[in-house]
């Protein structure tokens, strides 16, 4: 899952019918759609799907950044206030992770928490139809040097990440500096799903399916690097509890098998967006160090707490609308 598809499918149920009944969907779906599209994408139930699109494009390109920023923030605080099943998912997460806090800071997190939703949503567009010339003025990079010398060693690289809301934004910027892969998650609405997969594939070598593993290990072994996030609740034989922010969590034990089967390094990173226009740092940590062991469980524990550092660095910026917690066999689903 991605916050992104969940934003993009939320508003498109809201979309006025009268934008609908003036919308060219073949032209403007042209722009993001692969050339020979299904034509069941063109139908009437999809239309509100493509003037969220249409709608988002138009902002992207027309106005600043900054604009962007404050009209995404705006929009979240709209969402906060209606948008009730994610909220309380939020705010469980956050009394689970954060008990130390006050609920009036919590609250506080929470509220900057939607406005970096809004904020993502719109730079996803950003990410997906800006220029390389406008984006390069919004990034400082951290640690290239760790990427550049894995690809030197030629057994690729585990992109150790997680699903922050700025993560659209943050792959196409690393992009500017190097070429690699993602793993995503399909969505079940087919237009928002060919609109991702178009954009992905445009803007990386690859963009692989959850769960074809075969086809993630072979891109390693042709030497390019993988964006990799397993931080989301995992029901599944191979998985594991691992505490995240000292809460057990079920976490998929694939990141130390994936290292073990194909012998790649695993390269921390991660994305932040900075206060105001300054726009956003990336962060390419060193290769995790004795990894894996011979402990898949202690292995996973190792991944999540590096990931939580990282959340720690701009906890609203994390994808708190995601049941993290669910999915524990004999504790009871908090939400």
């Amino acid at each position: 899952m991605n916050y992104q598809s969940v934003a993009l499918s939320s508003i498109s149920a809201y979309t006025p019918e009268a934008i609908k009944c003036t919308f060219n969907q073949a032209a403007f779906l042209s722009r993001f759609m692969p050339s020979k599209s299904n034509a069941s994408l063109f139908a009437p139930r999809y239309w509100s799907t493509h003037t969220a699109l249409a709608l988002l494009w138009l902002i992207c390109r027309w106005l600043p950044y900054g604009w962007v920023i404050r009209l995404g923030s705006s929009l979240g605080r709209i969402v906060m206030r209606f948008a009730d099943r994610r909220r309380h998912i939020a705010e469980v997460n956050l009394a689970l992770c954060f008990p130390q806090e006050s609920e009036q800071q919590r609250h506080s997190l929470l509220q900057r928490h939607f406005e970096s939703l809004g904020i993502g949503l719109l730079t996803t567009g950003m990410a997906w139809w800006a220029s390389d010339r406008h984006l390069r003025g919004l990034v400082e990079i951290e640690g290239l040097e760790y990427l550049e010398s894995a690809a030197k060693e030629g057994k690729g690289a585990i992109l150790l990440s997680a699903h922050f809301t700025d993560l659209e934004m943050s792959g196409r910027l690393l992009s500017l500096f190097h070429n690699f892969a993602v793993m995503y998650r399909p969505h079940e609405n087919p237009v928002i799903e060919a609109a991702f997969r178009r954009n992905r594939e445009r803007r990386f070598s690859a963009a692989i399916p959850r769960g074809d593993v075969r086809q993630m290990i072979k891109t390693m072994k042709q030497n390019q690097a993988v964006w990799y996030a397993p931080d989301q609740s995992y029901s599944d034989p191979n998985s594991t509890l691992a505490p995240f922010f000292g809460v057990p969590a079920s976490t998929n034990l694939g990141t130390a098998r994936l290292a073990k089967v194909s012998a790649a390094p695993v390269l921390p990173f991660f994305g932040y967006r900075l206060p105001g226009n300054q726009g956003y740092r990336l962060v390419v940590q060193p290769p995790v160090p004795d990894f894996p062991s011979n402990d898949p469980h202690a292995d996973t524990a190792r991944i999540n707490g590096i990931i939580e550092a990282a959340v720690k660095v701009a906890s609203e910026q994390y994808f708190w609308v995601h049941r993290r917690f669910k999915n524990r066999p004999g504790i009871p689903d908090p939400y």
